[in-house]
């Protein structure tokens, strides 16, 4: 009966197909963004992060004292520390124009976490004097285009070289890198700490994290305890900031609920969709199933054979479903899309569809188990 009419089943199979791609997919995309939130963290070494208790994510935090680096290298287990100023400024391009940029000071000894500037390491070029080296931070290629100073000819992007000014302070860019993306997209300014506390507004707090290597062989969330005893800040591993400002960006990012709501959308849809296809599928074979019942078959039969059929096909187009997911993820990776293919989003879109079929298996199965097949071969 399943396989008996090509059409129907081949149109079951794609619809349960189609809405286990879209499941998955937008579960896969959703966690892309979510794992560009925290793309500061990811690319800064180090083991644990200190931080003003007030601190919620990179993207809301408060400033610590210049004695902090001192304070968390005086725990022991702490090999060394290195600290990161962040904030947002105004940059005025060569032509004149304004653009906000978000700049990042790195330790000024060890310049650890500066960008890779095409093959080589990004940190010896910060050295220079009033350097800098931008980043598109995944936001749209025009932020990071500028004239030549009369104002003629086409628009270029920033090249190594270029001069800008922040705060009334001439900063020199020392070249164009491609780190990881951020979400929000927007274009990034690494400097040294000290450049960047030039450029920034002028605080009494500067220093807004303070990142730690631990020694060898030390437990990092044994470290981080000992630092918020000893300090009195916070301290985290790197996967629990990285945990929390995934949290904060869902707690509170507008955009984030958005993204969320027209993704609920489209999978309620394609779900919706294959509910109606298996109902469809079962209805259409009443005749059979009356004629099953004229020949004796159980209430239990009957119920065994939709549930067989809405298994099998479910498990079919779920199967195929996740493998166009599969290629479809790396089509958006290879054109720069958020894309994160996760263990919970296969297991969701494999639990959703189960649910689907389910579903409808129980209200098709009304219907069969109902039949009366005189009515049916009613002439």
């Amino acid at each position: 009966m399943l396989v008996g009419d090509i059409g129907k089943f081949a149109g079951l199979v794609a619809g349960i197909a189609f809405a286990s791609f879209l499941s998955c997919f937008a579960a896969a995309y959703f966690a892309g963004f979510m794992t560009r939130s925290f793309a500061l963290v990811a690319e800064q070494p180090g083991d644990v992060w200190v931080m003003d208790r007030a601190t919620a994510s990179p993207d809301q935090f408060a400033n610590l004292s210049a004695s902090a680096r001192d304070r968390v290298r005086s725990v022991a287990g702490v090999a060394d520390a290195n600290v990161l100023a962040l904030g947002t400024a105004d940059a005025r391009f060569p032509d004149g124009r304004l653009q906000p940029i978000d700049v990042i000071g790195l330790d000024d000894a060890t310049l650890a976490g500066a960008p890779r500037v095409g093959d080589a390491a990004g940190g010896p070029l910060l050295r220079a004097a009033d350097a800098a080296i931008v980043d598109p931070g995944g936001s749209d290629a025009a932020k990071l285009m500028t004239h030549d100073r009369a104002g003629t000819g086409p628009a270029r992007p920033l090249r190594a070289g270029d001069e800008m000014l922040i705060a009334d302070h001439r900063v020199v860019v020392a070249g164009i890198a491609h780190g990881l993306p951020r979400f929000p997209p927007r274009p990034l300014l690494y400097m040294s700490w000290s450049n960047a506390a030039r450029v920034l507004p002028i605080e009494r707090l500067r220093t807004s994290f303070v990142i730690v290597r631990a020694a060898p062989r030390i437990d990092h969330r044994a470290l981080a305890t000992a630092i918020e005893r000893r300090t009195g800040f916070a301290a985290y591993t790197r996967d629990d900031v990285e945990a929390a400002t995934v949290r904060w960006f869902l707690a509170t990012s507008e955009d984030v609920g958005d993204i969320a709501t027209m993704l609920t959308i489209a999978v309620a849809i394609g779900f919706g969709f294959t509910a109606v296809m298996l109902y469809i599928f079962t209805a259409e074979h009443l005749r059979q199933y009356a004629m099953l019942t004229a020949l004796g078959a159980s209430p239990a039969t009957l119920r065994h054979m939709v549930f067989a059929q809405a298994g099998t096909a479910g498990l079919l187009g779920t199967g195929i479903g996740i493998g166009l997911c599969t290629i479809g993820g790396l089509v958006a990776t290879s054109v720069g899309l958020p894309y994160r293919m996760m263990w919970w989003a296969v297991a969701g879109c494999a639990l959703l569809n189960a649910l689907a079929c389910l579903g409808a298996a129980l209200l098709s199965m009304r219907p069969v188990l109902r039949l009366e097949p005189a009515r049916v071969f009613a002439p």
